[in-house]
């Protein structure tokens, strides 16, 4: 249970920046953290809420006992349904109760500190700008137009892309970061145009320059290297990458 131990945001940039941090938190839980997570939601223990908390980390507790709850409480009893459903499905429809619970704690803050139209048109657009904790539990998060077209091998592939950008054989099996402006400087700039619309499957984020990203074999997602915990010294190695997801589906299967 949280009892709001965290800063009350009272702008919509703060507001926005609890939303976040609390999303990151419940992606890590749904994705990264995964394995934990599925151990934690025990069906022989009481009632369990997962909670997103403002600094980007997760936990799995009891609600909380006060009446009416300082905040909006999530989806109640998720542990009950973990063995009656399909992994994948009973994670998806933990996302789906997640989303609307972020909503929920967003707009009650808004409401409590007297946001105008204006204001709460912009919060809600700021968090439609991110894709859903379901799109990336499932894979559907949405892709910028001219991105797709480029991973979906309009031009070249994604396992030639993946080559150029390192100076080793071209097969699917490298895995680098989607290309900086120094390593691409030989014509393909509106290949990196593309690329830098990537979102991580883990954190949801955007392509930023400066970062190691690496994509997963079987899902073709992209993932931060540290949402992953992959150095680029450790991608080095690894022939063939599955993400933590794809990894836990079929270690299950």
């Amino acid at each position: 249970m949280e009892g709001i131990p965290h800063p009350i945001p009272r702008t919509v940039e703060e507001v926005f920046n609890d939303f976040k941090g609390r999303r990151s938190g419940l992606i890590k839980a749904l994705t990264t953290d995964v394995d934990k997570f599925y151990q934690q939601c025990d069906p022989e223990k009481e009632n369990l809420c997962l909670y997103g908390l403002p600094n980007e980390t997760w936990e799995v507790n009891l609600p909380v006992e006060e009446v009416p709850p300082e905040l909006p409480e999530p989806a109640l009893g998720i542990n009950f349904a973990r063995d009656g459903m399909q992994e994948k499905d009973w994670l998806s429809l933990v996302a789906v109760h997640s989303d609307s619970w972020l909503l929920s704690v967003s707009f009650y803050f808004g409401a409590r500190f007297g946001f105008g139209k204006n204001e709460r048109k912009r919060l809600f657009q700021m968090i439609n700008d991110l894709p859903s904790i379901f799109e990336v539990v499932t894979g559907n998060a949405k892709q910028p137009k001219d991105q797709s077209a480029n991973l979906n091998g309009s031009g070249k592939s994604k396992s030639s892309a993946k080559a150029s950008r390192q100076s080793e054989p071209q097969t699917k099996m490298v895995k680098m970061s989607p290309p900086s402006k120094d390593e691409d400087e030989s014509g393909e700039e509106d290949e990196e145009d593309d690329e830098q619309g990537a979102t991580c499957g883990a954190c949801g984020d955007s392509y930023g320059t400066d970062e190691f990203w690496i994509c997963c074999d079987i899902c073709e997602r992209w993932f931060h290297g540290k949402c992953v915990k992959i150095t680029p010294a450790k991608a080095e190695h690894i022939k063939h990458y599955k993400c933590p997801s794809c990894s836990s589906k079929r270690a299950r299967v």
